[in-house]
């Protein structure tokens, strides 16, 4: 999986390219740790993302609950694949998916 990361003044989009599971998992969540004290919103771009696991919708939680806090977050870019997956776990109900 690649991370491409923009954005300024408390806006940051990441760019994720590939499959979000176990192996990859935690470059992700180093990234996340990283922005997460510093962003004001939020935003996936999920439009390359192939896969996720488990693993990846528990960083999706993580970051959705210190970004309530915030200014939000939200998903663009969601493949019927992956959107089925939100669908059957719930997060439809949790994550803003535009």
């Amino acid at each position: 999986m690649t991370i491409q990361q923009t954005g300024e003044n408390g806006k940051i989009r990441l760019a994720l390219e590939g499959r979000l599971d176990t192996v990859t998992a935690p470059e992700l969540e180093e990234r996340l740790d990283s922005v997460l004290g510093q962003a004001q919103e939020l935003c996936f771009d999920f439009g390359k993302l192939e896969y996720i696991s488990s693993a990846g919708l528990r960083l999706l939680l993580k970051a959705q609950k210190a970004m309530n806090a915030k200014g939000g977050m939200k998903l663009v870019g969601v493949n019927e694949t992956i959107m089925e997956v939100f669908e059957i776990t719930g997060f439809v109900d949790i994550l803003t998916i535009e």
